[in-house]
């Protein structure tokens, strides 16, 4: 994910800095960014600061750099089930903006969920949004329920992509090439939700209007029904929100 949002803020053309204790990945970013030594030189010279780390080393990522941050530096961390108030803690700063994006903000259709501290002045906020344009979709949200909305769209690109590759294979099975089958699939999966986003309209309304009655497109929706493919489509959303609780 580091990567991804690497590739999106390069593009802005802003100064980047870089590193990591794995020095292959360094290397394969400093084609965007130059690399740095250690976390606190990066740190003490960083205006926003990524922590694309695990949740189970933040806090002390963040105690590691602490003593090389300045007043002015924003923290942003995205690790999951990981508090605002608990990074501030760790670095004692009271800058800290909390993100939750998902994996196409590598080609700049991501979603990235994000929540600031108090202590974030507007035009810092600006400027982390700017940063992060060519990305996606930034959206802001209550604490509260970043969790369970990074459940949804986080983790969601895994959950559709066996469904794209499902709708592929049922294609193949019938007789279209796999190629075709693919691009068709992913083709219909990003047109719905085109429709869906810009009609404004309820995806059981839009689902109606594809189903003649006696029709072919009725028969497959029921054979969907009769899988569960609903109940397991939410089943899956919450079971990720139930696995980030207990990451904390």
């Amino acid at each position: 994910m580091g990567g991804a949002l690497l590739h999106a803020v390069a593009k802005t053309g802003a100064s980047v800095g870089v590193f990591d204790t794995d020095p292959a990945k360094v290397a394969g970013a400093q084609k965007e960014g130059a690399a740095f030594a250690d976390a606190k030189t990066l740190a003490a010279e960083s205006e926003l600061l990524f922590l694309a780390v695990k949740p189970n080393v933040i806090l002390g990522v963040c105690r590691e750099i602490a003593p090389a941050l300045s007043a002015q530096t924003v923290l942003v961390t995205m690790a999951a089930g990981v508090a605002l108030s608990d990074v501030a803690a760790a670095a004692g700063t009271r800058k800290v903006i909390r993100i939750m994006p998902n994996t196409p903000v590598a080609v700049g259709a991501g979603l990235i969920l994000y929540c600031s501290a108090d202590a974030v002045s507007k035009e810092e906020e600006a400027r982390f949004s700017e940063i992060l344009r060519y990305s996606g979709k930034l959206d802001p949200i209550d604490e509260k329920n970043i969790d369970a909305a990074a459940a949804l769209s986080g983790c969601g690109p895994a959950f559709v992509y066996p469904f794209a590759e499902a709708l592929a294979d049922g294609a193949v099975r019938c007789g279209v090439p796999r190629a075709k089958a693919m691009e068709y699939a992913a083709a219909t999966i990003l047109g719905s939700a085109e429709m869906l986003l810009k009609s404004g309209r309820h995806p059981g309304e839009l689902k109606d209007a594809v189903c003649s009655p006696g029709g072919t497109t009725i028969e497959g929706v029921l054979t969907l029904e009769r899988a569960g493919f609903r109940a397991a489509a939410a089943d899956a959303v919450i079971a990720a929100y139930e696995k980030t609780k207990k990451l904390k």
